[in-house]
């Protein structure tokens, strides 16, 4: 008997009241992350907020502000349980809403660290549409997807015409599936932040550090691209990295990045996610030479410390005298999150011929305080342990403390601090013994 797919697809095919009705109290629900979360979903949350309390609803920096979790009213109905804070969870969290929850995580472990926490009820994502054999893809994201559904009791899928149709262990298939939601809306895009003047400075320090034949793994913003813009001059770079941006299509495009020299995955960008923009999403489509992996591989330390000469480019908020980086929050105030700064990290200072860098401004409140410290403020979570530090660039400078003593790092780090602050921290060093 031949089984006809698109009759399977379209028994499944339902509206948003009837994927509402699988919500319900003390239940756990997953939602796919940043590019691929789903907006149909999440924009009409709220709507049983009457009928149901204690709905915890995991999410990875929210792409808009949904009305579950931006009113203190639906507090004993949801909890948003955030693996990354983006603007709105602050704000939540600042007006005491009491309906979000910063998860800890290294984002290597994110996903299976919940699975063995507690069960999923329900997994709402979104995905390409089902080809002939019936399988569908999740699209630009598989950072813990792929594993929840595996395990949850529910699977909802809203399936996009817009969301690229992408390669590697993305594929599901529609048996694997409950309920389909059809949409048509736009993926969200990260907006291309042209570099300071500063930035760039630090971008001059970085690309020095980045050798021919590197394995790179870079994020968004201004330092990272700035950093992309002064590769231009490099051979034979190749990527694994958390997430796949921009940036990476100009080097590709230049003949800089080939992919030729990895250890790992040769020929292949190999990535978790992608976020950017539509030429993005256009350039990951069908494209057999970007390689979308699960999170728990695609960022472990071990994995990651198989390429040979791989480089990790992370930013951070501040850092302390002795190297301790912290990257997440401002004291007990969260900020953003873990994300996969120390996998990458770990796995680059672990690769032969590795590096591990966290790049940053020297100052912050336009110069009016230093972002290298003498002491983490109180309730500061550790991003990066000294003991794991290699690597420090501001504007002034390069600290490599690897193996260094206390005394060598705080000489170092003060050496690249902005020097309006540099006899405040040799002042401060001193006091505490640190040299």
């Amino acid at each position: 008997m031949v089984v006809k797919w698109e009759e399977v697809y379209k028994m499944k095919l339902v509206g948003i009241d009837e994927v509402l009705k699988l919500v319900q109290s003390n239940s756990t629900i997953v939602v796919g992350m940043t590019p691929m979360e789903p907006k149909i979903f999440l924009r009409n949350l709220h709507r049983v907020a009457d009928r149901v309390e204690n709905v915890t609803v995991f999410t990875c920096l929210n792409m808009e502000s949904y009305p579950f979790y931006m009113k203190q009213e639906y507090s004993k109905s949801f909890q948003n349980a955030s693996w990354y804070f983006g603007a709105s969870n602050r704000e939540a969290v600042k007006n005491k809403y009491g309906t979000v929850s910063y998860v800890p995580n290294n984002l290597h472990q994110a996903g299976t660290n919940l699975l063995d926490s507690r069960e999923v009820d329900v997994f709402v994502g979104v995905a390409s549409p089902m080809d002939k054999n019936g399988f569908l893809t999740l699209s630009a994201s598989v950072v813990y997807e792929k594993d929840v559904i595996e395990k949850a009791k529910r699977v909802v899928l809203e399936v996009n015409p817009k969301a690229p149709r992408t390669h590697g262990d993305t594929h599901v298939h529609i048996s694997e599936v409950d309920y389909l939601i059809e949409v048509d809306y736009d993926l969200p895009e990260a907006e291309l932040v042209e570099p300071t003047e500063i930035e760039s400075k630090i971008a001059h320090y970085v690309s020095e550090l980045i050798e021919d034949g590197s394995t790179i793994q870079i994020g968004i913003g201004g330092i990272p691209n700035a950093v992309a813009k002064l590769l231009h001059n490099k051979k034979d770079l190749g990527v694994h990295t958390e997430m796949f941006t921009e940036s990476m299509i100009d080097l590709f495009e230049m003949g800089v990045i080939t992919n030729r020299k990895k250890t790992l995955w040769k020929g292949k960008f190999v990535c978790t996610f992608a976020f950017g923009t539509k030429r993005l999403y256009s350039f990951v489509d069908d494209n057999p030479s970007v390689m979308f992996l699960r999170g728990r591989y695609v960022n472990d330390p071990y994995v990651v410390a198989q390429n040979e000469k791989m480089v990790s480019i992370n930013t951070a908020l501040m850092v302390d005298l002795t190297g301790n980086v912290c990257s997440e929050a401002l004291g007990a105030q969260h900020y953003s999150g873990t994300g996969g700064q120390l996998d990458t990290h770990r796995g680059a200072v672990k690769s032969k011929g590795g590096k591990g860098i966290i790049a940053l401004r020297s100052t912050a409140k336009n110069g009016a305080v230093s972002t290298i410290v003498p002491l983490l403020p109180l309730g500061s979570p550790v991003t990066v342990p000294r003991q794991e530090l290699d690597y420090v660039v501001t504007e002034w400078g390069v600290a490599h403390v690897r193996g260094k003593t206390v005394r060598e790092r705080t000489l170092e780090l003060i050496s690249i601090a902005h020097p309006d602050f540099r006899d405040m921290l040799t002042s401060e060093a001193k006091k505490m013994g640190l040299i």
